[in-house]
C-alpha cells in the first residue's frame, strides 16, 4: 500500500508526499476535509505546471464543503525529479495518479484538467472508467494544433536565469501577449506559479528540463485522441476555450461540442493559452458541473 506524509503549515491546505509506484517521492495539496461525503475534485496541471496554478479555485471548492486534490507531476514542484527521462510520459502520470487516488483513500472524482491535465482526465476515462464523474477540459481537446504546441515548447526550452520576481513577470507578459485582461498581480501569481528561486539567487523554471526530451521522440507516434474524449461521454463535462487560444482551436471545440451535444461549451474571452480558471466564465462553468456530481 502506497503511504503517505502530511504537514499542515497552511489552514487551507496539507501539503503532502507519496511514495510512486517505483519509490519516487511525489507532492500534493490536499484541501478540505478528507471524511467530506461530496465527490472530491481532482486538479491535474498542465506540461510544465504544478498544484500553484490551482490555488484559487481549490480554495474556493474546499471552502463549499469539498475536498480538492492537487498533485505535482515528478519532475514538476515540491515533487522529484526522475533520472530517467524517459518515465516523463503519460504512462508514468496515469500510474502515479492512480498510486495518490489509492493513498488518499480516493475512488472518485471530478477532474479539472488544464492543457495535458485535460488529455489525462480523458486516458483516466479509459483506464479507470468507474473513477471519474466528471470532468473539465481547460483549453485543450482531442485535436492539437501542433504549429502552436511547437511556439510553447521553444517558449519552455528557453530559460534565461533571471534576477528578481518582477524580471519573471514582465518576461511572461511579453511571451504570452494573449492575456490583455491579466493585471500586474496576475503577472506576478502565474511568475510564482512559473519560476523558483536557485541556490545562487537567480530564479529559473520550476520544473525538470529532461522532461521535455521525450516529446521529440514521441512526436511521430499518431494516436487517435477522439475515442478518449467520448469516454467521457457517461458523464458531466465541460470544455473552457481561451478566446485567443491557438492550441485549441474554435473549430476543434466546435467538432467536440457536435461529438457529445451535452457538454457544456465555454470561451473565455480575451485569454489565451490557458484561462487561469477564476474568469467568471470559467468560475460558472466549474461551478455547473461541480452541481452534478
Amino acid at each position: 500500500m502506497t503511504g503517505t506524509e502530511a504537514t499542515e503549515t497552511d489552514p487551507g491546505f496539507r501539503e503532502c508526499f507519496y511514495s510512486a509506484q517505483d519509490g519516487l517521492r511525489l507532492y500534493y495539496r490536499d484541501y478540505g476535509q478528507p471524511t467530506s461525503p461530496l465527490t472530491p475534485v481532482l486538479c491535474l496541471g498542465g506540461l510544465t505546471r504544478n498544484s500553484k496554478d490551482f490555488e484559487t479555485v481549490a480554495e474556493r471548492l474546499s471552502a463549499d464543503g469539498r475536498r480538492v486534490l492537487c498533485p505535482d507531476y515528478r519532475g514538476r514542484g515540491r515533487s522529484e525529479y526522475d533520472r530517467d527521462p524517459q518515465h516523463y510520459h503519460p504512462r508514468t502520470y496515469i500510474d502515479d495518479i492512480r498510486h495518490l487516488l489509492v493513498a488518499t483513500n480516493v475512488h472518485r472524482v471530478c477532474v479539472i484538467g488544464t492543457s495535458m491535465g485535460g488529455l489525462l482526465a480523458m486516458v483516466l476515462a479509459v483506464a479507470m472508467p468507474t473513477v471519474v464523474a466528471g470532468a473539465v477540459l481547460n483549453d485543450v481537446g482531442p485535436a492539437i494544433n501542433y504549429r502552436a504546441l511547437d511556439a510553447i515548447l521553444d517558449r519552455l526550452r528557453d530559460d534565461p536565469p533571471l534576477r528578481d520576481w518582477d524580471a519573471a513577470a514582465a518576461r511572461l507578459r511579453d511571451q504570452m501577449p494573449g492575456f490583455p485582461r491579466r493585471t500586474d498581480d496576475d503577472w506576478m501569481t502565474v511568475a510564482r506559479g512559473t519560476y523558483r528561486e536557485c541556490e545562487d539567487g537567480f530564479l529559473r523554471y520550476d520544473w525538470d528540463p529532461m522532461l521535455l526530451r521525450p516529446l521529440q521522440s514521441d512526436r511521430g507516434e499518431s494516436v487517435d485522441l477522439w475515442p478518449m474524449f467520448r469516454a467521457l461521454g457517461r458523464v458531466p463535462v465541460a470544455a473552457l476555450r481561451g478566446g485567443n487560444s491557438e492550441l485549441l482551436t474554435s473549430d476543434t471545440l466546435e467538432r467536440m461540442a457536435e461529438e457529445m451535444p451535452a457538454m457544456l461549451s465555454v470561451t473565455v474571452p480575451d485569454t489565451g493559452h490557458v484561462p487561469s480558471l477564476g474568469e467568471p466564465e470559467s468560475t460558472a462553468a466549474i461551478n455547473a458541473i461541480i452541481a452534478r456530481v
